[in-house]
This record gives C-alpha cells, structure tokens and sequence, in this order.
C-alpha cells in the first residue's frame, strides 16, 4: 500500500470509528484498532489512536448533563483501570495469535445478545463499593492486552442505571481514563513518541467528523431506539473482533 493509499484508508477508519461513537458513545478504539490492524502492529494502531481518544471522550464527557456527580460514583472503578492498565503493561506488544482480540469480541457479542432480548442487568447499590474497584482492575487489564477498553467496563456502566445522555458521558469518563493509563504504557515501551504523537493529532479531524455526525443522529433518537442502537452496535462490534482475530 503505497501512502496515499495508506492515508485515505486510515482517514475513512476514523471517520467510520467516530460516526459509530458519536452514535452509541462507544467505538473508536474498537473500530480503528481492528481495521488498522491490517496495515500496522496493534501497538502501533493504539498510539495512533491517543489524540483522537483524548479529544473525542473529552467532547462526550462536556455534553453530558452530571459530570461531578458521575465522577463522585465512579473513582474507585476508575483509579483501578489504571493500576489494572499498568500492572498489564507490554500484553499489547506481546500480543500475536490475536486471541486476547478473539476472546474480547466473543464476550461483546454475548453481552449484545442478552441485551437485545431485553434482559436487565442491574448493579445493588451495595455492590458498587466492592464490585466498581474489581471491574476497573479487569477493564485496566483488558485494555493493556488488546488496546481496547470496553470490557467488562461497558456493561458494568449500562448496568448502573444510568439513562441515555448519562450512560455516554459515563463512558466518556471511563475511556478517558484508560487512553491515559495506556498511554503511559505505551510511551515506556516505546510505541509512542513525538512522532507518533503528531501523525496522531492528525487523525483527529475525521474522527470529530464522524463523531459530529454521529451525534447528530443520536440527539434525534427516542431512548428506546438509542438502546437498540447500543447493543446493536456492540454486536457489530464483537463479531468484527471475531472475524478479524480469527481471519
């Protein structure tokens, strides 16, 4: 693939990854990493992917509606992404037979499918004490093997309760936190650097793009359709991870 190849293919990646984000506020990561794994390492898809993360997550978290609040009920969650995160540290380079990926899509299909039949997981108040601390920690894991932080972070937040404008800042907050923890990662193995930094401030215009237009739709969708949207989207999600780790 010669480099105008090479950059029209990564622009309309961002553009596609920023649309479905800008949809069910998830996405980026999940989308970019497992196209631009055709045509680079995943470490190297995850570095790319900094700028665009940092900025996207920062523009959903601004527009939802208790932003201090959402924090004040999930620090213990976020604080253990990033011990998670880097207690993983070097997963991603090493990684080679894809199947962290495999596993990854797997269970987002299987989450998709019990939340398509209407099935309702809720977290007890009582839980989130214990339980946000132990998801954050696995999500932190997850992330460092596959550059991907959905899981298990994604359902534990639908299950909270939250309605739709406050589950999308929630995620916002959650992937923020994980693109910094697995930046630090990536600077010390040496995957992320000035360069890297710059090609990925570039890519961060057809994400906000696709991200602009996503939300469009989004803002114009009833709840109930925003939900069909939601775990259609994280089936799309998980069966592509399948397809990719296992092609």
């Amino acid at each position: 693939m010669d480099n105008t190849a090479l950059l029209l293919f990564v622009t309309a990646t961002f553009v596609l990854a920023g649309f479905v984000k800008g949809v069910i506020g998830l996405g980026l990561p999940t989308i970019a990493v497992g196209i631009l794994g055709v045509v680079m390492a995943p470490a190297q898809a995850a570095a790319l992917l900094v700028v665009p993360n940092l900025v996207t997550n920062g523009w959903q978290i601004a527009t939802g509606p208790k932003l201090v609040k959402t924090l004040r009920r999930l620090w213990p969650m976020l604080a253990t992404i990033c011990l998670g995160t880097w207690a993983g540290a070097g997963l991603l380079q090493q990684q080679k037979d894809g199947s962290a990926t495999l596993w990854l899509g797997a269970a987002l299909i299987l989450y998709a499918l019990v939340g398509l039949k209407a099935a309702k997981l809720r977290v007890p108040p009582g839980w989130e004490v214990w339980l946000g601390p132990v998801i954050g920690f696995v999500t932190g894991v997850v992330t460092a093997a596959t550059g991907v932080f959905v899981l298990p972070a994604v359902p534990y937040l639908q299950a909270l309760g939250f309605d739709k404008d406050e589950l999308v800042q929630a995620l916002g907050i959650s992937f923020i936190v994980s693109t910094l923890a697995l930046s630090f990662g990536l600077i010390g193995a040496g995957a992320l650097n000035g360069t890297v930094a710059w090609q990925s401030l570039l890519a961060l215009l057809p994400a906000l793009l696709g991200m602009g237009a996503g939300q469009f739709i989004r803002n114009r969708i009833s709840p109930a359709t925003f939900k069909i949207c939601f775990f259609t989207g994280l089936l799309a999600l998980g069966a592509y991870l399948c397809w990719r780790s296992l092609a």
